[in-house]
């Protein structure tokens, strides 16, 4: 009996070890997620609180970038850019929603253009575009983040006569 005690311990001991598992270090559980984020996407999109009642998130992110290009649109449908520059018919606009909801707008232009005065439609973007309802910023892993688009703005509409 103490042969059969003595045996089934030492089989107790030695199974123990089959048990053991290796626990993955701190620093290789951190790289392992971060190679699972996918850094070009955020989870959810910048919006206002029109577009929050929508379910859908491609719905929520239709609806923010219809919005800010047609209220866009609006700050710059006064007539200070279609007189200075008038064959100047779409302006893309860089949009910066920072994470504490403060927004920047920049126009994009090609790299060799000299037809127009970048300067002044730079400035003039800029006192033209303020005021704007709060934007919530984007969300990526439940962090507010910086996010970054171009939108094209329609300058000149064609008038019905």
């Amino acid at each position: 009996m103490k042969k059969f005690s003595l045996l089934l311990l030492i089989v107790v001991l030695q199974s123990c070890n089959y048990f053991e598992k290796q626990v993955p270090s701190e620093k290789d559980l951190l790289d392992q997620q971060i190679k699972e984020i996918n850094w070009k996407e955020v989870d959810q999109y910048p919006s206002i609180a029109d577009c929050e009642q929508l379910t859908n998130s491609q719905q929520q992110k239709n609806c923010f970038f219809e919005f800010m290009a047609s209220a866009i649109q609006k700050k710059l449908s006064v007539d200070t850019l279609k007189i200075l520059f008038p064959k100047l018919d779409t302006i893309e606009v860089k949009v910066t929603v920072n994470s504490d909801s403060s927004m920047q707008f920049e126009p994009q232009f090609p790299r060799d253009t000299v037809a127009y005065d970048t300067i002044k439609i730079d400035s003039i973007l800029k006192i033209k575009l303020v005021d704007f309802p709060k934007v919530n910023p984007a969300i990526k892993r439940g962090i507010p983040v910086k996010t970054q688009f171009i939108l094209p703005v329609i300058i000149k509409t064609e008038s019905k006569k």
